[in-house]
């Protein structure tokens, strides 16, 4: 579980910017690690990183549905999105049209998101048609595996095994 920092990519290996694989340059295994899924630059937030090609190609397949949850500070209003009208998904202003998903409006300017697809920049896109722009965004679940608060940005920590099993039972990986 890593909490990934604003700054960096999602990726084993860039030229011209910081990755989040640099946090593990140090651990003993880090060549065989790599990150599931992605999270943009600017977005912080939980990514899991591992060794399991399997568990990972799941997780990160469509098929599966798997929820991911963020926490995002938007501009507007967020109290006048309409959450019913949206649970079936929304046309976006590009044209595609989105899967099924979940917005619940914490205060006027902060919103949580549960969508179950890693489409590019989904949640910004998302919101930029609804009228809300993110100006803040930050991964806080994957599936039922919730970000460790006590994980500071740019910290991470090895899963338990309950969490691996939890993790796995989501997309049906036997022990």
């Amino acid at each position: 579980m890593f909490n990934k920092p604003a700054g960096c990519i999602t990726a084993t290996y860039d030229e011209n910017f910081p990755t989040v694989m640099d946090y593990f340059s140090d651990y003993h295994f880090s060549d065989k690690l790599f990150p599931v899924g992605r999270l943009d630059i600017d977005t912080e937030g939980l990514l899991i990183i591992t060794t399991d090609g399997l568990l990972a190609h799941r997780l990160a397949h469509p098929k599966w549905k798997i929820e991911k949850e963020y926490y995002a500070v938007v501009e507007g209003n967020a109290f006048d999105i309409d959450t019913e009208k949206i649970k079936k998904g929304i046309k976006l202003k590009d044209g595609y049209q989105t899967k099924p998903f979940e917005i619940k409006v914490l205060s006027e300017s902060e919103i949580l998101i549960t969508i179950t697809e890693g489409k590019y920049h989904i949640v910004k896109r998302i919101m930029e048609t609804l009228s809300h722009p993110v100006k803040y965004l930050k991964r806080i679940r994957i599936g039922n595996l919730k970000l460790d608060e006590n994980l500071s940005t740019g910290e991470f920590r090895e899963l338990t095994e309950e969490e691996i099993k939890s993790l796995k039972s989501l997309v049906s990986i036997k022990e």
